[in-house]
This record gives structure tokens, C-alpha cells and sequence, in this order.
């Protein structure tokens, strides 16, 4: 039987021939990162490898560490196999890892998004053998409406709270989800206020991305200068202390989660919005049919449910592996997210 081209075990994904692992969530050799968020960029590699616009977002994250940045479609060798890097459009400079050997590709997605968020790279599908897709979001409930509807009812939310005197605070996480909805806020209602984790990695991006200006909420900052403008905070900073000050306010939550009404109520949230930044099930289905892989592997999300649909319905040969990465935010992400600066 021939070997695999990438194999799951007790460090990450592993190419062999290659030495080479994709995100490991253990301390290995040479990694493959596909994004920043913290349980796919863990610490501890010895060399990393990722998009150019990922570099100052995992060094910010993980200190002095030893990488190189690649641009899109830039093909790079490792011991005869060929890496390249694609557009993954789950938040900025997030990738797929396209890995070819002896004629033979396999695509390995990250996360991602099909939707066009308007400051991410667009997501572009990548024809391949075998296609390893996550599946946070792969059950039929799943399906997104347009973002700019989205923010539609996010800026009317605001606008309406701020006629009521009321402070917007609006949850997402620092680094994807808070940019996201940075972008596409209507400034015209108010000023933007963020929470110091949220300030923080917007700084980092700004070398290379365009966001409106926002005020940073300090110690000394007045709950009156606060009073009807929205406050961007991480999910962590909800129940706090720090959230005291801006009262009287109104709590949402903008996440693909807010599809079910019991997780809101779970939260403590007032609204929430259906937002994310991952495929929905069309999103997921659309993507593997436009690669015209053969094979699927899926990981991290509702695996055995999806893979049977595929597998049952539509003739694919699919598979379940096993990951350490996690939609909600890692424990790493929750100590980042609670340093206010």
C-alpha cells in the first residue's frame, strides 16, 4: 500500500518525504503554518513557514521565532516535494497548504471561508487529489446569509442603541472576527472604542491593511466619553470588571454560533448576529466539487456526520482524522485576549 502524502499523528499533519508538518500542535522541526489564530500557530517550532502578511501576526503572538514568508502561488521545494500557498479567506493571510509529489496533490484547507469579506484574500479553490477540509460548520442548519446584511442589522443595532443612550459593546475575537467587523462598521454613528487585545493586533495589521480609527479604552477612559459609541472587545472580556464602565450597555455576540438561540442565552448575550468565518455547509459542499478531489479527509468539526454525507449521498471517498484545533478560542488566545494594554 503507498504512503499517504500527508499523515495525521501525535504532532500534526507530516509530510515524510518532506519532514515537514502543517500547523502541528506539538514542538516540531519545521511547520507549515496556515494562520495566526493560536490552536493552529502553537509555539515552539524550530522554523516556521507561512504567508508574508501572517509573519508580523505570529511573531506578535509568539515572540522571537525563526520564519520566512512566501506570497501566494509561490511554489517552494522541500527534498523533491513542492508546497504552495493559497488564499484561504477565513481571516487575513490565512492559507491552504497545497503539497505535490510524483504527480500526486493533496490541498490541506486550515479554515476558510468562501465568502468575500472584503479584507481577507478572497478564498480560491485548489483542484487536488485529496482534499483535507475542516468542518466547524457541517451540518445543513448552517447556511449564512450575505455579510452585508449582517452589517446592516449590526450599524442599525448601534444606531439604535445610541438614540437610547446606550453603549453597543460588540464580541469577537481579536484577531479575524474584531477586523472583520472593524472594517464594516459605520463610523458615521459614532466612535469606535476597543478592548487593549483587540488594539493591540489591529496595530499589527494596520502595516498592511486599511481599518477607521479607533480609540483604545484605558483606565482613564470616562464612561462618559464612552456613552452611545460601540465597544469591540473579545469574548473573554465579557463578565469582567473591565465591562463596568461602560454601562448602561447592550451586549451582541457576532459568531456562526448565533445560528442557535441556545447559545446566546449560554453566553449572556442580548443579540446575537450570524457571522463567521468559516464555510457553511453550501460553502463546504461548493468547495470540495470545484477541487475535483477524490478523496476527502475531514478534521476538526462535525467530522463523522459530514464525511457519512459525503461518502452516502454524493459517492465520495471520505474520512474522518483527528486534530487538535478548536473554533472557540484556545487557552493560549484567552490569556492574549485578557491583557487589556
Amino acid at each position: 500500500m503507498k504512503q499517504p502524502l500527508l499523515v495525521f499523528n501525535d504532532k500534526g499533519i507530516y509530510c515524510k518525504q518532506a519532514d515537514v508538518y502543517i500547523d502541528a500542535w506539538k514542538p516540531v522541526d519545521k511547520c507549515i503554518v496556515t494562520h495566526g489564530h493560536a490552536d493552529h500557530s502553537r509555539w515552539g517550532h524550530k522554523q516556521y513557514i507561512t504567508h508574508t502578511n501572517n509573519v508580523p501576526i505570529i511573531k506578535h503572538r509568539l515572540g522571537d521565532i525563526v520564519v520566512a514568508g512566501k506570497e501566494w502561488n509561490e511554489t517552494f521545494t522541500i527534498n523533491g516535494v513542492t508546497f504552495s500557498l493559497h488564499p484561504a479567506g477565513h481571516i487575513v493571510a490565512s492559507s491552504q497548504v497545497r503539497v505535490e509529489y510524483k504527480g500526486e496533490v493533496w490541498v490541506f484547507t486550515g479554515d476558510f471561508k468562501t465568502e468575500n469579506d472584503g479584507l481577507a484574500q478572497p478564498f480560491e479553490p485548489v483542484s487536488c487529489h485529496t482534499f483535507i477540509t475542516e468542518c466547524t460548520f457541517g451540518l445543513p442548519a448552517f447556511k449564512w446569509v450575505p455579510q452585508n446584511e449582517v452589517f446592516s442589522d449590526i450599524n442599525s443595532w448601534w444606531n439604535t442603541n445610541k438614540e437610547e443612550g446606550k453603549t453597543s459593546v460588540l464580541f469577537g475575537y481579536s484577531l479575524g472576527k474584531a477586523q472583520r467587523l472593524l472594517k464594516h462598521l459605520d463610523t458615521s454613528i459614532g466612535t469606535i472604542y476597543t478592548h487593549g487585545a483587540i488594539e493591540n493586533m489591529t496595530e499589527v495589521l494596520r502595516e498592511n491593511y486599511s481599518f477607521p480609527a479607533t480609540v483604545r479604552v484605558t483606565r482613564d477612559t470616562k464612561k462618559e466619553a464612552i456613552k452611545g459609541n460601540i465597544v469591540l472587545a473579545p469574548p473573554s472580556a465579557h463578565g469582567g470588571t473591565w465591562i463596568r464602565k461602560m454601562a448602561p450597555f447592550v451586549t451582541a455576540s457576532a459568531s456562526g454560533w448565533m445560528t442557535f438561540r441556545g447559545a446566546r442565552r449560554r453566553r449572556a448575550i442580548d443579540k446575537g448576529f450570524v457571522l463567521s468565518d468559516h464555510a457553511d455547509w453550501n460553502g463546504l459542499l461548493d468547495t470540495i466539487k470545484a477541487t475535483g478531489c477524490d478523496k476527502v479527509i475531514a478534521t476538526h468539526g462535525y467530522t463523522d456526520i459530514f464525511s457519512r454525507y459525503l461518502r452516502e449521498e454524493l459517492g465520495y471517498d471520505a474520512r474522518t482524522e483527528q486534530t487538535q484545533y478548536e473554533e472557540n478560542i484556545t487557552e493560549t488566545e484567552q490569556k492574549l485576549d485578557n491583557v487589556s494594554g
